[in-house]
């Protein structure tokens, strides 16, 4: 079967089970962190979790630059370290940097594995493969796109770190347990980690102006936006002091 064929049937099946995905979220939470639950396999210690989760993005995006198809412009050599600067951090030092002893179930971990490994394949192969040899020259670093792009990136990772920082921060190994957290996007949002993965990708989906990048951001939106109303809802639900003002993802809208 023609490679390509193949790299679209993966790229349909996988924007079909993320809006089916984004569908059950909205009837059933996903059992990890304050909504673990039992009956969705054994619990593994939430550091060792994350690094088996999603280190596979890491590892084959250098698979396929390595291997790639083309030559290797410094666009294309770009867009590899971008990737990494989120995924090396998300795979080998977020991990190591969680206080809370949480555990996760084993489903949800083979569940992004599987993710992150298509997800991957589809970024990897369209950049490295499929894309037009004419598309990403050096001329596309000044390219709207990729600098509009490449902001947005820059924004939503800052906003994600940052957020990440503020929940460690509350960590107390002498007071265990979720406390309402403040300052930067807590002041308008539940969930300010969640917008900056959003942003991370959609800022990824502007400079790499592709299929493959809209199909990413639109899967972690069809993940996270139902995730950040149920975590909206268990804020709300377990601290009567809760800020009211507080939207669950978008400022004063959502």
């Amino acid at each position: 079967m023609n490679e390509f064929l193949v790299y679209k049937i993966v790229l349909a099946g996988c924007a079909l089970i993320g809006l089916v995905s984004f569908v059950a979220l909205f009837f059933v939470t996903a059992p990890y962190g304050r909504h673990t639950k039992k009956g969705w396999g054994p619990l593994i210690p939430n550091t060792p979790a994350w690094v088996m989760m999603e280190a596979p993005a890491s590892l084959l995006m250098l698979v396929y630059l390595l291997t790639a198809q083309r030559a290797l412009t410094p666009v294309l050599i770009a867009f590899f370290v971008i990737w990494q600067i989120h995924y090396f951090h998300r795979s080998f030092i977020f991990p190591f940097q969680l206080k809370a002893r949480e555990m996760m179930p084993l489903s949800i971990i083979l569940f992004g594995v599987l993710f992150n490994a298509a997800n991957t394949y589809i970024q990897g192969k369209w950049l490295y493969v499929f894309s037009p040899e004419s598309m990403y020259t050096v001329s596309w670093f000044y390219d709207p796109r990729f600098i509009i792009g490449v902001v947005i990136f820059c924004a939503g990772f800052a906003i994600n770190k940052h957020a990440d920082a503020v929940l460690r921060a509350l960590w107390d190994p002498n007071d265990p347990g979720y406390k309402i957290p403040y300052g930067g996007m807590y002041r308008f949002i539940s969930c300010p980690n969640y917008l900056g993965e959003m942003l991370t990708w959609a800022g990824w989906a502007v400079m790499t102006w592709s299929i493959a990048g809209l199909y990413f951001v639109l899967w972690t939106i069809f993940n996270l936006a139902p995730r950040a109303r149920s975590n909206h809802k268990w804020y709300r639900d377990n601290f009567p002091d809760y800020p009211k003002e507080r939207k669950a993802l978008v400022p004063f809208i959502y």
